[in-house]
């Protein structure tokens, strides 16, 4: 078995690699990057660097020779009609190199669903994409990530006593990128067969509220949640556009122990 994955130089990519090349033979992982020079140290632990573009489809067809499964991590890029355009590229190369199992990094709550009505997002017609190839797939649907509380204000909260939110029913499944790496390494570490849903969420949501709490627990002095209609910033359009709220036990199950404690995930943003 030799798996590929791609972005492997990303913050979620580095992470699974790391995580993976204790469960198996460094020798069996290949790490896709475009930037060869910045995977100089994986290739010190063992670790194969093939060059992948995600707009370079002759990097994809080289990148996926003899490769038996192939983790896609989505792309960054800010234009989803490229981004669809890009994974179409990498999913039609796995299935002309020979690739037995896709793997991708969806979305939780958000991806195709077989027999329902048009997909209306990327990641949802990346997933559509990869079932109608024939190739065998696991969808990794990776929950909000915890980082959005880096633009709250956490530390200026604690400070003035406040966390100051824009008004609503926030309810947040948010998890750290180190839990989704942790799953995601357990899934491509086993050799298991047949077509795979995950859906990577936190078990029980919390809320702002909460968040306070952990604050005042951190600092050591109050600090209360207040609402107010007048605070703009572009986090909470983003996160109205999200399904936050809807909870899985799958990512604890992968990990083999409860996702990273709010406190904990939070602390690296209060640096």
């Amino acid at each position: 078995m030799r798996i590929l994955i791609t972005g492997a130089n990303g913050q979620l990519g580095s992470q699974i690699i790391e995580l993976l090349r204790h469960r198996i033979p460094a020798g069996q992982i290949v790490a896709g990057v475009r930037q060869m020079e910045q995977a100089a140290h994986l290739r010190e632990q063992g670790i194969e660097i093939r060059y992948v573009d995600y707009d370079m489809p002759e990097s994809l067809s080289a990148a996926v020779q003899g490769i038996s499964r192939l983790l896609l991590i989505s792309s960054p890029h800010q234009d989803d009609s490229v981004r669809l355009t890009q994974h179409k590229q990498v999913i039609a190369a796995a299935k002309a190199g020979g690739v037995k199992h896709l793997l991708y990094t969806g979305l939780a709550f958000s991806g195709w669903t077989a027999g329902k009505d048009t997909p209306d997002n990327v990641h949802a017609l990346t997933e559509q994409a990869i079932a109608a190839s024939g190739l065998e797939y696991t969808f990794l649907r990776n929950g909000l990530y915890m980082d959005f509380v880096g633009v709250l204000g956490l530390k200026e909260a604690m400070s003035s006593g406040e966390l100051v939110t824009a008004p609503g029913p926030w309810a947040f499944n948010a998890v750290t990128r180190s839990d989704l790496a942790l799953a995601a390494a357990a899934v491509l570490g086993t050799e298991a067969s047949g077509n795979k849903i995950y859906e990577l969420t936190a078990s029980q949501t919390w809320d702002f509220a909460d968040l306070a709490a952990v604050l005042t627990e951190v600092a050591g002095s109050k600090v209360v949640h207040r609402e107010d209609a007048g605070v703009q910033h572009w986090i909470y359009a983003f996160l109205s556009r999200l399904d936050t709220s809807s909870t899985s036990r799958d990512l604890e199950q992968l990990m083999g122990r409860p996702v990273t404690t709010l406190k904990d995930s939070i602390l690296p943003f209060l640096e």
